[in-house]
């Protein structure tokens, strides 16, 4: 049986359904469906995403029996209108429009009014028809036509109108009168010809198919190509071409177009959100050359505006309002749709699922559950995780104007504004007065004082989870990293971004969301959302709905969802945020306090381990109150804590200056802290003396950590808590690493717990994010009761690229499709992937209890989440504000994965 490729609607029938969109695409499924329920389409057909598919293998030659099939269903179409296509006396009109299967707004091309041509024109208007109509409708031909199939500039047309209306005197192309578009149709005509070096197509037919060719060719337009790599939807799908009688909203005062959406598609508030034009057409309205009318008027307008569509067209205005009400009850989702009335009638052109906001679609799918329309695991299901993001940060109002000096990486979202600072004790200094922005080369974690003190952060190197991008996620700071462009010269005091220099002091603003760089203040808007989740104030409709949706979450997720926490104010937020434990405690960022940073310093140049005694013993009480305070704010949820990880050289100031004040307060000479400092200075500090490293090597910081650990838990104990720290060795690669460390740890933990006389269960594990790690996975299980995967660095070393430096290349990597995704920032399945699962596979075969989790950024990534869950982790573990998004995302990887179990049955 030989392939169909038109499926013909309306007239009160289709032949194909609603459901069909990979077929018939979007578009041409929605007519059919609204040709099923009855509601008024013009009738039409659609020509197959297949048939586009087969076109562009064909080289762009139509595939047999296409022509054919059109021709049939032409012909029904005139049957239903009563007209013919081209005839002069009756002509039908037509419209070609494109649909993809899944929605691309304004990416691929559409053309109205085929069929006309100039002896058409002239025989309707010297039969009596309305001139202005008339030509009005074939001068919107020529400029979709000229512009879609010919090729020619769109400009050029609109310097033609431009120059019709200073004639005449008016001020949009509606005024224009009958004799001024006559002049503007010659006009046009001469403008196809001298660019083409053809007259424009007289003969309905050419056009028809010239039409139908150029929908097909826009599938591979650079706008549709570009929509789909950022959005992530594949090449091969193609596109359906709807062809349709036309209806027309230009044609007087009672006539008009309009858009809209049958709940608000910004915020997701019930009710007919959308505009109108009256005697308009097709595109006017989204064109943005004439200025709409709401068709709900807001509270208090006044003019035309305080009316709406019930005002002018109330007929049409109630059936529209039916409408609207029937399709969202029947697709159960908020729906898009395109109106024509003409002649006071009512036609619905398209309907779709509409596009919304973040906050949108948390509250469009609560308030559907709440209507019974839909159930829970279709409301999870419907709300992309990355949009809670949304909801949580700060932003700057979408209608301000931006000047925007150059882009980044959106590491942080949200939006932050303040004054520059370019040095970390600056930040911290200057923000006693007021808002800063701490923008550098680069951070360490020598910054955190001033990365907790500013609003914001930005570098212009780095990559996603680059040390500025991890600690603000963790801070839940809007930040931007990467940003090439800028050029930051701390000892000039300035920021340069091409010609425009900006001083240290100077306010700038940063949308971490968009990862733009914006010149000038902007103000950023309080999320309602955060302060719900922290108990403060009443609670919004959208806060409402935000919280049903995590509700409803965590009843269906098989995962486990804990923080990135590193104080007890983190732990704290986290908890209120939803977090079940603490699923990675980093020590170092517990060093960086002012009443602690000269104790590590001594601690670190000491050249023995006698020297090392005095600041260790200062640092165990301190480590120890930072615990007792986390193990609180945590009560009877689990804590890792991972003992410290980077190389000693972090700790250390970096200029001459900072030496010699560190050489001062030791009373020792300037030259000694600089040897000392130069000594521990590595090649490849990522790869060098650090974590288990250190620990073996220099046992005795590991036992001071291990030993507040263990007396802040035994202090909980007595006082009626139940605290649950684990303890987490880092960079273990070998067995014997991990041998001789738990040893440690252990005889430590007994003798505290023993001197303390409480009895606690302390499990210690370690984190795997060494390739080897991975591959020995079995015989590390062998001494380890959990493992937890640091996916960061697992992907820096598995694929050979430093996540701070990276940033020079990926880029052209995505661009050019040589990643399909930053693996920084979501997991590489196919490579990363695999020695996490293998490492899952082979650690549970040497210990069937062990514990597995993920503490890397990939925790709070959706799609990483879903990998996790089919590998069988039990945790995953993220940056404080990024939970709500885990939550959601475990929640829909394990009904995705429940539907997937029922299908292979």
């Amino acid at each position: 049986m030989s392939e169909k490729w038109v499926y013909a609607f309306g007239g009160g029938s289709a032949e194909g359904r609603g459901d069909q969109k990979e077929l018939l695409g979007g578009k041409g499924a929605g007519l059919a469906e609204m040709s099923r329920l009855g509601i008024p389409v013009p009738p039409g057909f659609t020509l197959t995403t297949r048939a586009c598919i087969a076109y562009r293998r064909a080289g762009g030659e139509p595939p047999p029996g296409l022509a054919e099939e059109v021709a049939e269903n032409m012909a029904r179409l005139e049957e239903l209108a009563g007209r013919r296509f081209g005839d002069p006396a009756d002509p039908l009109l037509v419209s070609v429009r494109s649909g993809a299967a899944q929605s691309m707004p304004g990416m691929m091309d559409t053309v109205l009014n085929l069929g006309l041509t100039r002896d058409v024109v002239a025989a309707r208007i010297a039969a009596g028809g309305d001139a202005r109509f008339r030509r009005d409708a074939y001068r919107r031909l020529l400029t979709m036509y000229g512009d879609v199939v010919l090729g020619v500039p769109h400009r050029e047309f609109e310097r033609v109108l431009a120059a019709a209306r200073e004639r005449q005197g008016v001020a949009t192309d509606a005024e224009l009168s009958a004799d001024s578009l006559a002049r503007v149709v010659e006009e046009f005509e001469a403008l196809v010809e001298r660019h083409t070096g053809h007259p424009f197509p007289q003969d309905p037919q050419e056009q028809l198919w010239g039409g139908i060719r150029a929908v097909f060719d826009s599938w591979d337009n650079q706008r549709a190509r570009s929509y789909r790599r950022l959005h992530g939807l594949p090449d091969d799908m193609g596109t359906g071409v709807n062809v349709q009688a036309m209806v027309f909203g230009n044609r007087g005062e009672d006539c008009a177009t309009g858009v809209a959406f049958t709940r608000s598609p910004a915020t997701g508030e019930p009710g007919i959100y959308g505009e109108f034009l009256v005697n308009a057409q097709g595109e006017d309205v989204v064109a943005g050359i004439r200025t709409p009318q709401p068709i709900e008027p807001a509270p208090g307008a006044e003019g035309a505006a305080a009316g709406g569509l019930a005002a002018r067209f109330p007929e049409a205005h109630r059936e529209l309002v039916e409408v609207c009400a029937r399709l969202e009850a029947h697709y159960r989702d908020m729906q898009d749709v395109e109106f024509t009335i003409e002649r006071g009638r009512l036609y619905m052109l398209q309907t779709r699922t509409g596009k919304r906001t973040g906050p949108a679609a948390v509250r469009i799918a609560a308030d559907l559950v709440a209507d019974g329309l839909i159930d829970e695991k279709t409301a999870i299901l419907r709300v992309e995780p990355s949009s809670l993001d949304q909801l949580l940060h700060p932003g700057f109002d979408s209608k301000a104007e931006r000047n925007v000096l150059t882009k980044g990486l959106p590491a942080g979202p949200g939006a932050a504004c303040g004054r520059i600072a370019l040095d970390a004790d600056r930040a911290a200094a200057m923000a006693a007065d007021g808002p800063v922005l701490l923008v550098r080369e680069e951070t360490s974690p020598e910054d955190i004082v001033g990365m907790h003190a500013a609003a914001g952060i930005l570098t212009s190197r780095g990559g996603m989870t680059s040390h500025a991008a991890v600690v603000a996620r963790g801070l839940g700071k809007p930040c931007i990293v990467g940003a090439g462009a800028l050029h930051v010269d701390e000892a000039a005091g300035e920021v340069r971004v091409g010609d425009r220099v900006l001083r240290e002091g100077d306010e700038l603003s940063i949308d971490g969301s968009a990862g733009e760089v914006i010149a000038g203040p902007l103000a950023p808007q309080e999320s309602e959302v955060l302060q719900a989740l922290e108990g403060g104030g009443s609670v919004s409709p959208a806060a409402d709905a935000f919280l049903r949706l995590l509700a409803w979450a965590d009843e269906h997720r098989r995962l486990r969802v804990r923080a990135n926490a590193d104080t007890p104010d983190d732990a704290r937020r986290a908890r209120a945020f939803g977090a079940q434990g603490i699923g990675l405690c980093r020590t170092e960022h517990m060093f960086f306090a002012e009443d602690r940073i000269a104790l590590v310093r001594r601690m670190i140049l000491a050249r023995d381990p006698e020297q090392r005694v005095e600041p260790l013993a200062r640092l165990l009480p301190l480590q120890q109150g930072d615990f007792e305070g986390i193990f609180a704010a945590m009560d009877a949820l689990p804590v890792t804590v991972r003992l410290l990880d980077p190389p000693l050289h972090e700790f250390l100031p970096h200029d001459d200056r900072a030496l010699a004040g560190l050489a001062r307060d030791m009373g020792v000479e300037p030259a000694a802290v600089a040897a000392r400092a130069a000594a521990l200075a590595e090649q490849n500090p990522m790869l060098g003396h650090r974590g288990c490293r250190l620990g073996l090597t220099a046992p005795d910081i590991y036992e001071m950590q291990v030993e507040a650990i263990a007396r802040a838990a035994a202090a909980r104990k007595r006082a009626g808590g139940d605290p649950r720290p684990e303890i987490m060795v880092p960079l273990v690669g070998t067995e014997s690493e991990m041998v001789r460390l738990r040893e440690r740890i252990a005889r430590v933990v007994a003798r505290v717990l023993e001197a303390e006389g409480v009895a606690l269960e302390v499990p210690i594990g370690t984190m795997i994010e060494v390739p080897r790690a991975a591959l020995v996975a079995d015989a590390i299980a062998r001494h380890a009761d959990f493992f937890s995967f640091g996916t960061n660095d697992l992907t820096q070393m598995t694929f050979g690229y430093s996540r701070d430096d990276a940033g020079s290349f990926l880029p052209q990597y995505l661009e050019d499709k040589i990643l399909p995704r930053d693996p920084f920032a979501s997991l590489d399945a196919s490579g990363v992937g695999q020695l996490v699962r293998l490492a899952c596979e082979r650690g549970r075969a040497a210990s069937p209890h062990l514990h597995l989790g993920v503490c890397g950024e990939h925790g709070g990534d959706a799609a990483s989440i879903a990998f996790f869950d089919e590998v069988g982790l039990d945790y995953v573990s993220c940056s404080p504000f990024r939970l709500p998004v885990a939550r959601l995302a475990a929640a829909r990887a394990a009904l995705g994965r429940g539907e997937r179990e029922l299908d292979s049955v």
